[in-house]
């Protein structure tokens, strides 16, 4: 099973989860995985090249955004929205609804709304 390198929460920096969430595509995948549910990369990435795919998600985790866990050769990928509500009240929440009341939304993941 593969492992992924996910930050602890204390060690979550704000700088590069405003980095992560600054790409439409990243803020896509956000929007998109803001429901709860766990998701593939294959489920996110819709016309999205794989590698360009596994580049979002990797900025994504490792800003502390995501979430990994490996199943099998699966790997589905989560909002750490805990941990960032711990480190950053609000923070999430408010940026993903500034961003759905400017347009973009999780069927845009890739192209740049507004």
């Amino acid at each position: 099973m593969r492992r992924y390198f996910h930050p602890d929460s204390e060690d979550i920096r704000l700088p590069a989860v405003l980095f992560a969430l600054s790409d439409a595509t990243r803020l896509g995948i956000v929007l998109t995985l803001s429901d709860g549910k766990e998701r593939t990369a294959g489920e996110l990435g819709g016309d999205i090249a794989k590698s360009t795919m596994t580049h979002h998600l990797k900025i994504l985790r490792e800003s502390g955004v995501l979430w990994v866990r490996s199943e099998g050769t699966r790997c589905y990928n989560s909002l750490r929205t805990a941990d960032l509500e711990r480190r950053y009240p609000g923070l999430l929440g408010n940026l993903l609804g500034s961003a759905t009341r400017d347009g973009y939304g999780p069927a845009e993941a890739g192209t740049d709304a507004g």
